[in-house]
């Protein structure tokens, strides 16, 4: 297969619909690229929509960096019901009653928010894909095995309501929500309806910023062959921070060797080592009052001085 990029890549954007998952689109990209080396900063499930950022050629190095940014969903939760897999695509194993779905005020669902923001201690959906003495907690869960996954702490920066619709099967919430890479929404869906004593799970899902970057910037599957990739120099220094290095400088980091009293230089622990041309030489971090790589972007013809 022959890429169609450059050896250094860059980072797509893609806005993934429904019905596929992550690494469907991924397959979808290695054809339209003509590479096979394409790696996502994080799953969204078949039913979920948004952002998935992918990293093409050498800037799938750029992924660890990447995963852990927070991100940002809209949703729409139900109250009133509950499934197998916490979401609209299980089977439903509960249903409030009338009486129940009337205890469900507006200001009983604020309290459950609010119980439900900030720095809390969440169990992933039993459907996730944590692996579990090395198989998808999902697989086992088909395989009809049961399932418990241990609690994880999240921090739910923010956990709006911006509609509430009442039915007389349930309680429909739209909901915005920034929080902390990790997070489920399912989980949060279930939490907040098992808090309310009705049960609840998630209908709608959709992520809409990964870090600094936003859904509107993502292609769509059909125009991925023409998408422009953002620089590795650009997205680094978006997430890191920027260090600004001479050549002399992008030559020994290249070569493993330390910055001495280059530490302040660099604003947080880690930046992005851009070289004069403004080309990424890697990811350095902080060694006492030094500065030294900890990840080095592939060398093209040009980079050795």
């Amino acid at each position: 297969m022959a890429s169609r990029v450059p050896t250094a890549g860059g980072i797509l954007l893609v806005d993934k619909p429904g019905g596929l998952t992550s690494h469907d689109v991924v397959a979808r990209a290695r054809r339209a690229l003509g590479t096979r080396k394409i790696g996502h900063a994080g799953t969204l499930d078949p039913m979920a929509t948004g952002l998935l950022v992918l990293g093409v050629e050498g800037s799938t190095r750029l992924l660890t960096y990447l995963v852990g940014l927070g991100k940002t969903y809209t949703a729409t939760i139900r109250l009133g019901q509950t499934t197998t897999t916490d979401d609209a695509e299980g089977d439903t194993v509960a249903q409030a009653s009338p009486e129940q779905l009337a205890t469900v005020s507006d200001d009983a669902i604020a309290g459950g928010v609010a119980a439900l923001t900030g720095d809390i201690s969440q169990v992933p959906s039993a459907v996730s894909a944590i692996k579990v003495d090395g198989r998808r907690a999902y697989d086992r869960v088909r395989a009809g095995e049961e399932v418990e996954l241990a609690a994880r702490a999240v921090t739910i920066s923010r956990f709006a309501v911006t509609a509430i619709r009442r039915g007389a099967d349930g309680v429909d919430l739209d909901v915005e929500v920034d929080c902390s890479s990790g997070t489920y929404i399912r989980a949060l869906a279930r939490d907040l309806g098992a808090g309310l004593g009705v049960g609840g799970h998630l209908t709608a899902l959709r992520r809409t910023h990964v870090g600094p970057f936003d859904v509107v910037d993502g292609a769509s599957l059909e125009a991925l062959a023409d998408a422009a990739l953002l620089p590795p120099a650009e997205v680094a220094t978006r997430v890191l921070g920027r260090f600004d290095a001479t050549a002399d400088e992008a030559r020994d980091l290249r070569h493993g060797k330390r910055l001495a009293g280059a530490a302040g230089r660099v604003r947080g622990e880690r930046a992005a080592a851009v070289h004069p041309d403004g080309r990424l030489i890697g990811i350095v971090e902080k060694r006492g009052d030094a500065v030294k790589s900890v990840m080095n972007m592939p060398e093209v013809s040009g980079d050795a001085e």
